[in-house]
C-alpha cells in the first residue's frame, strides 16, 4: 500500500470549497445549495486540500472564528486513498493554522475514535431529525419578523450569546442566501429568537434555530416551515435540550443521523436550552 509521499496540502480556493461540498454530498451529508460561498466567507484561510500529482485526494476545514475558537469539518479522504496518512497531513496543516485555539467539531460515528486520538473529547450528541412540512404554517404569528428588518449588529449580538465567537461575515451571507428564509422573533421590541431555512440537495434544513423559550422556538419553527408545505426538511438538535426533543416529537419528526459534538480543551459553556437547532455540522 502506498504512503503519503508526494502528497501536498494547501489552502483551497473558493471554487474548491464547492468541490468539498460535492464530496460531502456523495457521503450522504445533504449539504445546502449555497453552503460553499457561505462557509468560505467565514474564514477564507480555513479550508485545506490534499493533492497528489495534481489530483485532489482529501480535504479538511479549520475555520478560525477568532483568536480563541475554531471549528473543524469536511474531514474527508477519497476512497482508494484512505489509510495512507493523508488525513494526518491535513490535520497537521490545520493544527498549525489554528494554534492553541479551542476547536469544535461534529464527528460522524465512524470518525469519533479518530478525533479522540487528535485530542477531542465528547461534549454531547447532536441528532438530525427528518420531517415533512404541514399544509400550512404560522407565518403570521405575532412577533415573527423578517430577519432583514432587524439591525444587523443586534442580530450579531444575539447570536454571540449562543455561539462561542462572533461570526458576522458568515451570518451576513447565511441569512441572505438564495432560496432561504430568515426570520426573527421580537418580544417587546427585543430579539428573542431567530431561525434560518435553507435549500439543500434533498429538501431543506433549519439551522440555526435559537430561541429564549420553547414557545418562541415553536413559533419560529412553524413560520419557517410554512412556506414549504409538503416538503422534506431536517433539523439538527442538541440532544441535551429537552425542549428541542419535545419540538421534534410534537411534529412527528424521525431521527435519521447523529454526530458527536467534540472539543479540544475546555468546551464552551453554551446555553443549550436555547439552542433548538444547530447552524450546521460543518461550521458549528
Amino acid at each position: 500500500m502506498a504512503d503519503a509521499e508526494g502528497v501536498i496540502v494547501r489552502r483551497m480556493t473558493r471554487e474548491e470549497v464547492a468541490l468539498a461540498v460535492g464530496w460531502a454530498a456523495e457521503e450522504g451529508w445533504n449539504p445546502g445549495l449555497n453552503d460553499a460561498g457561505c462557509f468560505y466567507a467565514a474564514d477564507p484561510k480555513g479550508f485545506f486540500i490534499a493533492e497528489r500529482a495534481g489530483e485532489p485526494v482529501g480535504c479538511l476545514s479549520a475555520v478560525a472564528y477568532d483568536e480563541r475558537f475554531a471549528f473543524a469539518g469536511f474531514y474527508m479522504v477519497r476512497k482508494g486513498w484512505r489509510g495512507q496518512g493523508i488525513g494526518s497531513l491535513l490535520v497537521r496543516e490545520a493544527s498549525v493554522y489554528l494554534g492553541r485555539r479551542t476547536v469544535g467539531n461534529d464527528a460522524v460515528p465512524a470518525q469519533q475514535e479518530t478525533y479522540r486520538r487528535y485530542g477531542f473529547a465528547l461534549a454531547y450528541r447532536n441528532i438530525r431529525y427528518r420531517g415533512v412540512a404541514g399544509p400550512s404554517g404560522t407565518h403570521g404569528t405575532a412577533g415573527i419578523v423578517a430577519l432583514e428588518t432587524i439591525p444587523f449588529e443586534r442580530l450579531c449580538a444575539y447570536d454571540r450569546g449562543l455561539f462561542p465567537a462572533d461570526r458576522p461575515a458568515f451570518l451576513d451571507r447565511w441569512i441572505r442566501q438564495p432560496g432561504g428564509v430568515a426570520l426573527g422573533f421580537l418580544t417587546e421590541g427585543w430579539l428573542t429568537g431567530y431561525g434560518v431555512l435553507r435549500p439543500c440537495l434533498e429538501g431543506f434544513k433549519i439551522g440555526p434555530l435559537f430561541a429564549d423559550s420553547e414557545p418562541i422556538a415553536e413559533a419560529l419553527f412553524g413560520a419557517l416551515t410554512g412556506p414549504i408545505p409538503g416538503k422534506t426538511f431536517f433539523l439538527d438538535i442538541p440532544e441535551p435540550n429537552p425542549g428541542a426533543r419535545a419540538l421534534v416529537a410534537r411534529h412527528g419528526m424521525t431521527a435519521v443521523f447523529e454526530t458527536a459534538r467534540m472539543y479540544t480543551g475546555q468546551a464552551p459553556a453554551l446555553p443549550l436550552d436555547r439552542i433548538f437547532g444547530v447552524t450546521s455540522f460543518e461550521l458549528g
